[in-house]
């Protein structure tokens, strides 16, 4: 299931069935339809499904569906204030509403609003292109023309036969499409859907000429909509692009009982209200959006506000669910940073409580909300974690998470995951005397141990967070869903929207010391593009390189990849491209690195993983699995990060494909003394799939609290694959007998004969094992 989130016009969803195993397929197609307010009830077997969803800048949703034969209900209760639009474009199609039933022609647009709750049966193989559209994005003329119920609008006709056309180019291109190129659909969609609707309307009711006003003023709209931005838009300046006097454009709105003025207001009004509350625009003030939309005096704007909608910007802001204020911490966005904020380094240690978002009534009590967590230097830490980071953002039980996270592999490759990516460019950002993020690990600031540069590059993730979950206390377990996850496209103007990522075989690779062929030993960086093909999604090699010394610029030479953020120089390296030819590599994303903070005081290395998680490097903490941990401090304080777009148990050659990732994840507290038996004395990270529970193991457990004072360098040299497998095992025998009631002998035994062990990683100081129980052994 792969999912790109961000600007808008560019495509949110891609999904298709082939990347679940067979048993899985099912559920994973009612999952993805239901997002896209589709419930799904019945489907053929083998199920196969694929669907592509393209928001547009304005307000519309195209959402292209291909599937075997399934019968779906349309349900928008969710979508207040808005119609669907169904295409048809192979296959048969019928629709029952009650007791009107609609058979739709390939071709065919059929029409419901949100409360029509549509049963779509489709009896064989088909595709179509559905679409939902805010009421708002239409002006009065189409409103008034909306049906409540179901409405067919044929394809061999008039304006029927342009719609139809112009549909299904979009159908066609949904994955190729962009912002600027859907833009001559969004101002068109509104005209052609006017003219249809009319042309399908009783002569009496459109009284003379009023169709022709209705159009004439439908295109006005659609005008204004589009210069509402620019201040200085007049009366004069919409007749001119009309070719009517100021008179008649004047006399067009008297007929809808409005003036040109009062529309243009109100409409300012309402893109204000709309982006108040928008994830997207969480970090702007409330200056910024008033400005935006062509307003110059916030004393006037905010009277406005508070005419329309009865309460003032700022509480409209603060009272929304999901909305901000500029006044107090926001919720379900990064916590800014003021002009007098403290340097880097003092507002990363500070105390939790003191982050102003410490108070439990920030969150009050509702249903489950959706957060945007974006990746910013503000939302990020590099390297480390620790009790006492700021958190960016705090969730109850229960909330859903769109999180954006970083990969700290961008520079081997800076036009493709780099180059035009405002965000992960200034995260990157580093020139002699001006480093965004200056700490890049958890050692010494002046780089007193090796002179690599500060914080040493002793731990290497770019982590988003952390946040706090609203309650969780030690002896908590924090359930982290995995519900989607898709690589960040590429922003470069030669690469647009293609993912790539790559794959480092480093010094801290297994394989390292024991290479066959000279050079040796050797680093080599291959990139990798992630991509869709034969309806699956996988990753090809593009290139690879040794690597040479890169110097810095604060002028240090680093002879190996040894330090977080170092750009590579293209110039520098020779690119093979002869590289893996006829190899397609699976993808399946995951985060490397998923953790709640431990206990001990100070920075915390972010490459070894123990009992509080961290870089655990195991690639089923992807879509549709969970990952439990142990909560050790107050609100847990959960960090993500070192996004994967696949890699195989033991990450044998230092790294997986490194690939920026964004995802959708639901977090979930369970109570100390209120857990489901399986979290029964966990102590541990514990992995579930649908199928299974997986056990991770490490050579050292608890390396914080066994190794000493010195433990986060001594971890480097204690790692064993037999220290790891005997604590898998250990693990897995306790989970067997206190969740099932097995005797240690019967667990023993079960272990041997029914449980594959296996090795998660051989590269991250502290190395890890994992046991792999399948459900399907109990009966019962």
């Amino acid at each position: 299931m792969l999912r790109v989130l961000g600007r808008c016009g560019d495509i949110e969803l891609r999904f298709t069935t082939n990347a679940y195993p067979k048993e899985e397929r099912w559920e994973a197609w009612r999952f993805a339809l239901k997002r896209k307010s589709v419930l799904l009830n019945v489907m053929s077997e083998p199920a196969y499904g694929e669907l592509s969803s393209h928001r547009g800048a304005n307000g519309p949703e195209f959402i292209s569906i291909s599937s075997t034969s399934q019968n779906v209900t349309i349900d928008l209760s969710d979508r207040a204030d808005h119609i669907w639009m169904v295409q048809l474009l192979e296959g048969e199609l019928s629709a029952t509403l009650g007791a009107q039933t609609v058979v739709v022609r390939e071709g065919d647009v059929l029409i419901g609003g949100n409360d029509a709750r549509a049963v779509l049966d489709l009896p064989r193989d088909h595709r179509f292109l559905m679409m939902h559209v805010p009421r708002a994005f239409f002006g009065p003329a189409v409103r008034n023309l909306l049906p409540a119920d179901l409405s067919l609008i044929a394809s061999d006709t008039g304006a029927g036969r342009l719609l139809s056309a112009m549909l299904r180019s979009v159908a066609d291109t949904i994955n190729e499409l962009t912002s600027d190129r859907l833009r001559p659909v969004e101002l068109s969609l509104s005209e052609f859907l006017l003219t249809a609707l009319l042309e399908g309307a009783p002569a009496r009711s459109l009284g003379g000429s009023a169709g022709a006003r209705a159009m004439l003023l439908e295109r006005v709209f659609q005008s204004i909509e589009m210069h509402l931005s620019d201040p200085t838009l007049n009366l004069q300046f919409v007749a001119t692009e009309h070719g009517i006097s100021m008179r008649y454009l004047q006399k067009l709105f008297e007929s809808i009982d409005d003036s040109f003025g009062h529309y243009v207001k109100q409409r300012r009004l309402e893109r204000c209200r709309m982006d108040l509350v928008s994830p997207l625009h969480s970090q702007k003030s409330i200056s910024d959006i008033l400005f935006q939309w062509g307003f110059n005096d916030s004393a006037s704007f905010s009277r406005s506000f508070r005419e329309r909608y009865g309460v003032s910007p700022r509480e409209y802001r603060k009272a929304s669910p999901g909305g901000e204020d500029d006044s107090v911490p926001q919720r379900g966005s990064p916590v800014a940073r003021t002009a007098d904020a403290p340097t880097d380094e003092s507002l990363e240690l500070e105390a939790a409580t003191e982050a102003g978002i410490g108070a439990d009534d920030v969150i009050p009590a509702g249903d489950v909300r959706h957060h945007h967590l974006r990746a910013t230097v503000d939302t990020v830490h590099w390297g480390y974690i620790s009790r006492n980071l700021r958190p960016v953002l705090r969730v109850r039980s229960g909330d859903y998470v769109t999180i954006e996270t970083v990969t700290h592999h961008a520079g081997d490759d800076h036009e493709r995951m780099i180059d035009g990516d405002p965000e992960v460019e200034r995260i990157y950002h580093w020139e002699k005397g001006d480093k965004a993020i200056n700490r890049r690990g958890a050692g010494p600031m002046d780089a007193s141990a090796v002179g690599r540069g500060a914080g040493e590059g002793f731990g290497v993730h770019i982590m988003t967070g952390p946040i706090a979950i609203a309650g969780a206390e030690r002896g908590d377990v924090v359930e982290v869903r995995f519900l989607e996850m898709t690589p960040r496209p590429s922003s470069s103007t030669k690469f647009a929207g293609r993912s790539f990522g790559s794959n480092v075989a480093a010094y801290w690779g297994f394989h390292y010391g024991d290479m066959l062929t000279e050079p040796k030993p050797r680093e080599v960086v291959t990139i990798y593009e992630v991509e869709r093909r034969h309806g699956g999604h996988c990753a090809h090699a593009v290139y690879n390189y040794r690597y040479v010394p890169q110097t810095d610029p604060n002028g240090i030479v680093h002879q190996r990849y040894d330090y977080p953020g170092v750009i590579v120089d293209p110039e520098l390296v020779t690119k093979n491209f002869n590289v893996l030819r006829d190899v397609e590599v699976p993808v399946r994303p995951h985060f490397g690195f998923v953790a709640m903070a431990p206990a001990h005081d100070g920075l915390i290395d972010s490459v070894p993983p123990a009992n509080f998680g961290g870089n655990i490097d195991n690639w089923r903490m992807g879509a549709g699995g969970s990952v439990f941990l142990p909560v050790n401090v107050a609100e847990g304080l959960l960090s993500l990060g070192d996004p994967h777009a696949s890699q195989g148990d033991s990450e044998l050659c230092g790294t997986a494909i490194e690939c920026s990732m964004s995802a959708v994840i639901q977090i979930v507290l369970h109570r100390c003394g209120d857990q489901p038996e399986k979290l029964r004395d966990l102590d541990y990270p514990l992995i579930e799939t649908r199928d299974e529970w997986v056990i991770l193991g490490f050579s050292q457990p608890n390396y914080l609290r066994d190794l000493g004072g010195k433990a986060q360098s001594d971890i480097y040299k204690q790692s064993s694959i037999e220290g790891a497998m005997r604590d898998a095992f250990r693990k897995a025998r306790r989970f067997l007998m206190t969740t099932r009631g097995l005797t240690e002998d019967e667990a023993i035994s079960l272990l041997s004969v029914g449980v594959d062990f296996g090795v998660t990683q051989v590269v991250n100081g502290n190395w890890g094992a994992h046991a792999i129980i399948r459900k399907a052994l109990f009966v019962h």
